[in-house]
């Protein structure tokens, strides 16, 4: 095997390719202005395509939402989704009645697994100073034999998530956040029951690093056989061992060895995702991810004809009362308080 450590590099489009076990990434970054009292924009709306709005007019978008940006509810089958809030609010609500809103940190995993409605919208809370709003949703597979397991979700709130902190021979600090796996014996909370990351032999990583200027890092090594890949979302410059990348990229390292990493002359963040593959046929149409033709046909008819339950609500894009803090109401009834 070449001691090369890096396998392939891709640039970072919307949304960012990912590697099995996962589907896809989104990094949403947005400049919203002020409120409006209804926790939608204090500003004008004329010129947008309300309902389809992804052009990022003035740095901001509504998405699919129409008086507060968002997206109203729609139905998944056969993954999870991973958002992980890094700036701003996320108001959820789905068809199992289930209702939350989380932000700053917060990180809610969901498991569709055999199908779900909601809506995550994104409430402008200030209405005396800008709303920014920035977040991945990442999509992470199930195997088949999972595909239409009930769906769970589960929050991971901020203040449970584990960082690493480490200093450079220079005094140069880099901060590890983890959201999936373990880094320096640092565990966070359990994902969903049925996740493929809730399977110890799968290695699935969900990291986010961020490093001073020109400070040094080395990724440690894990199991071979693993998709790593590290996402350089920000910053002037990385150097990946040898190789300097001076553009935002997604690149695709070995597993098996430790990788030395080098901050640019700015502050440089990375996202890394890890797992084993799940090695099996995907077939993705819109909010489904199956293994045939013949399940996507399926989940169609199944959501058009029992609409996963329905939904519980009076609004299509349902929000929480502007003051209210960060919570989470389970199916179950379970509530969780923040």
């Amino acid at each position: 095997m070449s001691d090369e450590p890096i396998l392939d590099v891709r640039p970072l489009g919307f949304p960012w390719q990912t590697d099995d076990p996962f589907l896809f990434c989104v990094h949403h970054r947005d400049a919203y202005p002020k409120g409006n009292g209804s926790l939608g924009p204090a500003a004008s709306l004329a010129g947008r395509r309300l309902g389809q709005d992804f052009e990022g007019k003035d740095g901001w978008s509504m998405y699919h939402g129409e008086s507060v940006p968002g997206f109203p509810q729609h139905p998944h089958r056969g993954f999870e989704t991973v958002t992980i809030v890094r700036q701003g609010l996320v108001d959820h609500s789905d068809s199992l009645g289930a209702t939350a809103r989380f932000g700053g940190g917060d990180v809610q995993w969901l498991t569709a697994g055999e199908g779900i409605v909601h809506c995550e919208m994104f409430p402008l809370v200030h209405d005396e100073e800008p709303n920014p709003l920035e977040l991945f949703q990442i999509w992470l597979n199930l195997p088949a034999e999972d595909k239409l397991v009930a769906p769970h979700f589960t929050m991971l709130w901020n203040e449970e998530l584990p960082r690493v902190t480490t200093k450079d021979r220079g005094g140069r600090s880099v901060a590890a956040r983890v959201v999936a796996g373990t880094l320096a014996g640092e565990t966070p909370p359990p994902p969903p029951p049925r996740s493929w990351a809730s399977r110890a032999d799968t290695h699935v990583a969900i990291w986010t690093i961020e490093m001073e200027p020109e400070a040094t890092w080395t990724l440690p090594a894990a199991e071979r056989a693993l998709n790593r890949t590290l996402y350089f979302f920000r910053g002037a410059s990385l150097r990946v061992g040898t190789r300097t990348f001076r553009e935002h990229s997604a690149v695709r390292v070995r597993s098996d060895v430790p990788i030395e990493l080098v901050a640019g002359e700015d502050p440089t963040e990375i996202l890394v995702l890890q797992g084993r593959p799940i090695a099996q046929p995907v077939m993705q149409y819109g909010p489904f991810v199956m293994s045939s033709r013949a399940e996507i046909q399926k989940a169609f008819a199944d959501y058009e004809r029992t609409r996963f339950g329905g939904w519980p609500f009076p609004s299509n894009a349902p929000t929480h009362p502007k003051d209210e803090p960060r919570f989470a109401k389970h199916a179950d009834g379970r509530d969780e308080r923040r």
